[in-house]
């Protein structure tokens, strides 16, 4: 188990603690690890939960949550606990304004699908744009600009976002390519990253291995990695150079793809806004140039 940290200071808040927590986790033992991961994911569930509650929605033992309490720098959990609690009285709690969505699951099957819907998709979005600041934003964009070239990984539900993605930042620069291509696998695609280039990766649970795979090989050719993923404890966040956390969850079968999409469109005006004054000229010519030839549909001036 890796030594004791130094807990940040309480005026810091509980942003820094967290940001703390994300910075040490890849040198824990694999249950504190596990434990720690669901606290970053979960910080709302901390602040009027037992030890014991805590546990078990983690799928640790209690011991491990006071363990990694102590890891992280408190001298017990009730400490560490005491954090949350203070910062979460402060806030607006997510639920509250759940609410009104929730009043209309007025008993029938489809209305009530129809509200945990929308409450999940919003706490999503809510999260991924709370826990990914402006500034990892522009420094993400800055790394694709900047790059020789930009692998963007993506599969199943994520190889259009992936692609779409590629789309869009190509018309700002010329260096992003979705990964994999057509008749590739994603290893194929990033046979050639190294050290001047970036991955973008994403994948969410049930974790696909491919994607792991080869954003792990292109990490070891050199390659500064971008994870797009749902979890602390996600394949992708541990080796993240910079970690964007995308929650997937719905309550239909296959994941949310949602908050990783809103991740992307912020990142492509990212890297908008970044690149010189002529390739948004450029853009606005293409355009213009498309209305002219007829590729975007205009309605017939002068008929009624």
């Amino acid at each position: 188990m890796m030594n004791r940290t130094t807990v940040p200071n309480p005026d810091s808040g509980l942003d820094m603690l967290l940001e703390h927590m994300s910075s040490v986790i890849g040198g824990m033992a694999p249950q504190v690890r596990k434990a720690t991961a669901f606290v970053l994911d979960n910080p709302e569930e901390v602040g009027f939960a037992t030890v014991r509650e805590l546990a078990g929605l983690a799928g640790v033992h209690p011991n491990t949550m006071v363990r990694m309490a102590r890891v992280v720098g408190f001298e017990g959990f009730e400490d560490f606990r005491e954090r949350f609690r203070t910062e979460m009285r402060n806030r607006s709690s997510f639920h509250d304004r759940a609410v009104s969505l929730q009043l209309i699951s007025s008993g029938e099957r489809l209305p009530a699908l129809y509200g945990e819907i929308a409450t999940v998709t919003l706490h999503n979005l809510e999260r991924m744009f709370g826990t990914t600041s402006a500034a990892e934003m522009q420094a993400i964009a800055d790394h694709i600009v900047c790059s020789r070239r930009t692998y963007v990984i993506g599969v199943g539900a994520n190889y259009a976002l992936a692609h779409n993605f590629a789309y869009l930042a190509g018309m700002a620069v010329d260096n992003v390519v979705a990964v994999p291509g057509d008749g590739n696998v994603p290893m194929d695609g990033v046979v050639k990253a190294g050290s001047a280039d970036v991955v973008v990766a994403m994948t969410f649970a049930p974790y696909r291995a491919e994607v792991v795979e080869a954003t792990g090989a292109a990490r070891r050719q050199g390659a500064r990695v971008v994870g797009i993923t749902d979890s602390h404890g996600s394949p992708l966040a541990l080796d993240a150079d910079h970690l964007i956390l995308a929650p997937s969850a719905t309550p239909q079968f296959f994941p949310s793809t949602l908050a990783a999409a809103a991740a992307l469109e912020t990142l492509v005006s990212f890297i908008v806004a970044d690149a010189p004054p002529e390739v948004v000229a450029a853009i606005d010519l293409m355009h213009q140039r498309r209305y002219d030839l007829g590729v975007y549909w205009k309605p017939e001036r002068g008929n009624h």
